[in-house]
């Protein structure tokens, strides 16, 4: 069998291994693919592995020989999934690969915005303490977090994490999500209503996937039902917040705080309104990103393809006419 990965610079760039892969077949590594370079490079593949180089219908024709394709990494709109459903072409994704990951960087997020450590340590290496007299100073009043509330929009591995980390912080929190159940054991806990997340929270966390329901769903709107003064977070996809609102509820004051690892689009445009609004902080969707996480994509892709070979296959994002179970 031989295995073809698209775009592998970003997930393996030399500290994690490809063993599981090669265990496999015949494994051949690209760091990255362009698009007149994917006819030739998929040549012979049976299984195609892709990270964000896109696949479409009409690239379909060029590859003849696939007959299974894996996207190193949870959101698979980067291939046309009904495309090649209809030509018998499963397309398996990796699923909660680095739940602690994203959810830790989440609340890292959080405290950086409560707390401006690096603001902070910037300002004493300037001299500032020095200058100050005193045997301490800040620049902005730190923010405790014990007592407040955390609102998490989207409750599934990660957004449960993160409601736990918060817990364990002092938090009370809420949840929203299409599907309420099996509530945690820790307490005060509550699902509720978008509307009562948004108006009853002191930070806003984002955990839900993009759908066309979710898409801009932090708008000018829901925004103003927002607590003055509340923190938002987003580590889940960029096109979930308007980002112009965002950035305006920041400048005015609305806002206190917007930390996010993602961006509608990536890397970002310079005339984003984001770059340049006040208090928020911008991480280059990293927040997957430990060798932990990588390595576990690579474990599941590989379990993912024996699956498949065995005729189960798993992680399954556009059944075709079999059956297919989910890990």
């Amino acid at each position: 069998m031989k295995i073809v990965v698209l775009d592998g610079a970003i997930l393996n760039p030399g500290d994690v291994s490809w063993a599981p892969l090669e265990a496999l077949g015949q494994l051949e590594v690209y760091d990255a693919t362009a698009p007149d370079e994917l006819a030739t490079r998929a040549q012979d593949a049976d299984v195609l592995l892709t990270n964000k180089t896109c696949l479409h219908s009409e690239d379909i024709p060029s590859l003849a020989s696939v007959r299974m394709v894996g996207v190193l990494a949870t959101g698979y709109n980067v291939v046309d999934i009904d495309a090649f459903a209809a030509h018998g072409i499963p397309v398996c994704n990796v699923v909660a690969y680095g739940v602690d990951d994203v959810a830790q960087h989440a609340m890292a997020l959080l405290l950086e915005l409560c707390r401006r450590t690096s603001e902070h340590t910037r300002s004493v290496q300037a001299g500032d303490w020095g200058l100050s007299g005193q045997w301490c100073y800040w620049n902005h009043t730190p923010v405790c977090l014990e007592g407040l509330t955390m609102g998490i929009i989207g409750f599934g591995s990660i957004g449960r994490r993160v409601g736990e980390l918060a817990h364990a912080f002092g938090l009370s929190v809420l949840a929203h999500c299409r599907t309420p159940k099996n509530p945690p054991s820790y307490s005060p806990f509550a699902f509720v209503s978008l509307e009562q997340l948004l108006t009853s929270s002191d930070v806003v966390a984002l955990h839900c996937p993009l759908t066309p329901q979710t898409d801009r769903m932090i708008n000018e709107k829901n925004l103003g039902r927002m607590r003055k003064g509340a923190i938002l977070l987003n580590t889940a996809r960029g096109q979930l917040v308007d980002e112009a609102a965002v950035a305006h509820a920041l400048a005015t004051g609305h806002l206190s705080g917007f930390g996010t690892d993602v961006l509608s689009v990536e890397p970002p445009m310079p005339d984003n309104p984001l770059l340049t609004a006040p208090n928020t902080l911008i991480t280059p969707h990293m927040s997957w990103a430990t060798v932990r996480a990588r390595q576990n994509i690579i474990n599941l892709t590989a379990e993912n393809i024996r699956r498949w070979q065995d005729g189960h296959p798993i992680n399954v994002v556009n059944p075709a006419p079999s059956s297919v179970e989910k890990q």
